[in-house]
């Protein structure tokens, strides 16, 4: 058990988007290993259909597990999530698996007008397990839903060129306009009655436009993401399963080991890597996963 403590643990996203949950999950689990898998050259999951999403959520899957040796999988994808977790779990019942939903349930608990805005993919948005998961709190509030199509896809293009100077109008970029055209669509923002009050993004990329989704929405508006619940019910899994790693003498000096792979160009995960982690271009490498 003590050799499978130090294992990794294996954390995958249609593209770069799920590196803002590896980003929580280093910070919840510093003692931890990842191996990160960004599925790019069959990006974006969010405008495809389930049949696709689910046959590249096993594929993946199993090649973390033969070649990486994971011992937890976070499947930092909502779409992902919406349309495989279930078979994900069935085929591979011992292995401790954390997914991703839109966090609508906490959102319920800080609304005050009552109305909650939703944004994701397509794929997440009119998934079963969606739908499913807005009819159990059917009464409970408002939610405003609305897919934001090209939006996830945008923001991978964007860590290849500079970061917009400060001052820069929001509409002045590719990304920046998505969110304009997307905001503008789902009514009046702020905390009077009948406004939106609350903004749930429900996908991982989004976390990286906050401050153009913040510069719309307005200061008063509460977003609620997903990374830090997810890092603390991974930490829960592998206490549980007793996989969760212990620092170990000079290891526990030591900055987590983490690489970070591609199915996609390298240089558009580097760039990630480097803005959003911090992290070197050298723990970057292309695979393939058929």
């Amino acid at each position: 058990m003590s050799e499978a403590r130090q294992l990794p643990i294996g954390v995958f996203d249609s593209g770069v988007g799920g590196l803002s949950v590896l980003r929580a999950l280093r910070a919840a689990l510093p003692h931890e290993r990842f191996v990160y898998l960004a599925d790019s050259a069959h990006a974006p999951y969010g405008e495809r259909g389930d049949a696709y999403v689910g046959a590249r959520t096993h594929a993946i899957t199993q090649y973390l597990l033969e070649q990486h040796h994971i011992k937890a999988l976070v499947v930092a994808c909502n779409t992902a999530t919406a349309a495989a977790i279930h078979e994900v779990r069935s085929r591979y019942p011992a292995l401790p698996l954390v997914g991703l939903e839109p966090a609508i349930k906490p959102a319920l608990a800080v609304t005050r007008t009552g109305r909650v805005g939703v944004i994701g993919t397509r794929g997440t948005l009119t998934s079963a397990k969606f739908d499913k998961l807005l009819g159990s709190l059917a009464g409970q509030a408002e939610f405003v839903v609305q897919p934001c199509d090209g939006l996830a896809h945008a923001i991978e293009r964007s860590v290849a060129q500079p970061e917009p100077s400060p001052g820069t109008p929001v509409g002045a970029t590719e990304t920046g306009a998505l969110c304009a055209r997307y905001i503008g669509a789902m009514g009046d923002f702020g905390t009077a009655p009948g406004q939106i009050d609350t903004l749930v993004l429900g996908c991982t990329h989004y976390i990286f436009v906050a401050h153009e989704l913040r510069a719309l929405a307005g200061p008063e508006v509460q977003f609620i993401e997903t990374g830090e619940p997810v890092a603390r019910q991974t930490r829960r899994l592998l206490e549980t399963a007793g996989l969760l790693a212990a620092p170990n003498g000079d290891q526990a000096k030591e900055a987590p080991h983490t690489r970070l792979l591609t199915t996609g160009p390298v240089a558009m995960l580097q760039a990630a890597a480097q803005r959003w982690l911090g992290l070197p271009a050298d723990c970057c490498e292309t695979v393939s996963v058929p």
